[in-house]
């Protein structure tokens, strides 16, 4: 299914995550030298962009459906999902991240994202009438407004590599 106009903000930057996480998992294994190098990314990305989109999902997106039975499961499922998320964010902002707990972000991270777009933003569709989705969408708009719209750059440490 295409996804409607005004949930796209949303997966633009879904886009941008897991972007990270990609380059996370082909840098595997990490060394103790690149650590500071991705939380510092992490940490970056959380703080320009990430925490203000989990603000506008938990304020604008998640009472949405949580208005439909079918969904009220999903919702907590992702409520808990950005719990566990914040805690490694937490983890990597105060540079105690080890290699394992990046592997894990990154794989939490991703299905995290796979979760919100393969089944709640699909199920929100099918499920609301224009008028709620339009009505979603300038809530959205307002909340994600202090995200910042600037590209983090990868270090020399933190690149793409080839897969292996």
């Amino acid at each position: 299914m295409l996804r409607d106009a005004n949930l796209i903000p949303l997966s633009r930057q879904h886009q941008h995550a897991l972007a990270l996480c990609v380059r996370i998992d082909r840098a595997l294994p990490v060394g103790d030298s690149d650590l500071a190098a991705w939380q510092s990314e992490i940490t970056q990305q959380f703080q320009t962009e990430i925490g203000v989109h989990f603000v506008a999902e938990e304020l604008v997106l998640f009472p949405a459906a949580h208005n439909f039975p079918e969904l009220m499961a999903l919702v907590e499922e992702l409520r808990f999902d950005h719990a566990l998320l914040r805690e490694s964010f937490a983890k990597a902002e105060a540079r105690q991240m080890s290699a394992t707990d990046l592997s894990a972000f990154a794989r939490r991270m991703s299905d995290h994202i796979r979760k919100e777009e393969r089944q709640l933003f699909e199920r929100m569709q099918a499920l609301m009438n224009r008028e709620e989705l339009a009505r979603i969408g300038q809530n959205l708009e307002a909340a994600l407004r202090d995200a910042e719209q600037a590209c983090i750059l990868p270090t020399d440490a933190t690149q793409l590599r080839p897969a292996k």
